[in-house]
């Protein structure tokens, strides 16, 4: 049998999304740490979402390179990718946590983030993110 997480890439990569969002309660709770203001609730939205992500990324493709689950919580690690309408690219990818109840997802820790190809190495990386701006006096 497959996992929730497998049967949702495949309504992602049908562009399905009231296939997609079946896989989801009612009362679904979605959750993204790195950016609270984006928290919602419910089925209607996750279908209104992902609607307007396939009439925007028309070649939309998810793989889920890995996942598991333990008890009610499954987790996948997920890659987006396609092209917006205009034609510029579009990719994802992060891990995504899910608490199963009655085969659907009820709630979910998103932390799926774009793919930066900036050509940044790790110690620019790491100087603009954890060292402190020079003090000139």
């Amino acid at each position: 049998m497959s996992t929730v997480l497998e049967r949702l890439i495949e309504a992602q990569n049908a562009h399905d999304a009231a296939l997609f969002a079946s896989h989801f309660t009612d009362d679904y709770q979605s959750d993204q740490p790195a950016h609270p203001g984006r928290r919602f609730s419910g089925r209607a939205q996750v279908h209104e979402n992902w609607s307007s992500v396939f009439a925007g990324v028309p070649d939309f493709r998810a793989d889920l390179l890995a996942t598991c689950r333990d008890q009610d919580t499954e987790w996948g690690e997920v890659y987006w990718r396609g092209h917006h309408t205009d034609g510029s690219g579009f990719a994802m990818c992060g891990v995504i946590i899910a608490t199963i109840r009655d085969d659907r997802i009820a709630a979910a820790r998103l932390y799926v983030e774009p793919v930066e190809d900036t050509g940044e190495d790790i110690d620019a990386a790491v100087d603009q993110l954890y060292r402190p701006p020079s003090q000139d006096s």
